[in-house]
């Protein structure tokens, strides 16, 4: 299983459906797991972290048409420059995160994306590592690009939803306190039954599980 693909996709497998948008994974056998959404925001699409592939176009219009391309973390560029081009929409990055992007139009935001009901939270801007998640309370939908995931080396065995490795002992303290009703991540299928329980749990017992990952974790990396 390859850790991470580089060559587009020629098809995808869908992750998450709700009323409010979709997700895929371009390349659903890779460790990384890299998940992308669409989510439909008063009949306009907003595409985040996307992966391309082909025909993702047609899932794409059955929701609508795009409005933007928004990337999240400063490394999850993806395929993001692409499909802004080819749907000649702009490009929406977070005001602390700095990426340069050349040759399409460029949206920074900060406290909301654009004239949404998303509130931006700044989950982390440092040197390393600049992020960003959204959350929606009217429809309970949280989107969460890095910080946790589903992907298995985010998680402990008892684990639905994990916080990454490199910030498990600091996770970010402004998901602390929501209660959305579905989360959305960068790596993996997102989090539809009992999401603000198992956030709360994940953020909970972050540090006390942080052993327990780095103990699986190196017997995911032993030789057989």
């Amino acid at each position: 299983m390859p850790l991470k693909e580089t060559h587009t996709s020629e098809g995808f497998r869908e992750i998450d459906r709700w009323d409010g948008g979709v997700g895929w994974m371009a390349h659903p056998d890779e460790t990384m797991q890299r998940a992308s959404h669409a989510l439909v925001h008063d009949g306009d699409l907003w595409i985040i972290d996307p992966v391309d592939a082909s025909e993702l176009d047609d899932l794409l219009a059955d929701f609508g048409d795009v409005a933007g391309v928004v990337v999240l973390l400063d490394r999850h560029m993806r395929d993001a420059e692409e499909i802004a081009r080819r749907h000649e929409v702009p490009l929406y990055l977070p005001t602390w995160v700095r990426r340069s992007v050349s040759g399409i139009p460029v949206r920074r935001f900060e406290r909301t994306l654009a004239d949404t009901d998303f509130r931006v939270l700044k989950l982390f801007d440092n040197p390393a590592w600049q992020e960003a998640g959204l959350y929606d309370e009217t429809t309970g939908t949280l989107v969460v690009p890095e910080s946790v995931g589903t992907a298995e080396y985010f998680r402990t065995g008892r684990e639905r939803l994990g916080v990454h490795p490199m910030v498990r002992l600091l996770p970010p303290n402004e998901l602390r306190g929501l209660t959305p009703e579905r989360i959305l991540v960068g790596h993996g299928a997102g989090v539809f039954d009992d999401a603000a329980v198992t956030l709360a749990d994940t953020l909970d017992g972050s540090r006390r599980r942080y052993p327990s990952l780095l103990a699986s974790t190196v017997r995911r990396l032993s030789p057989l």
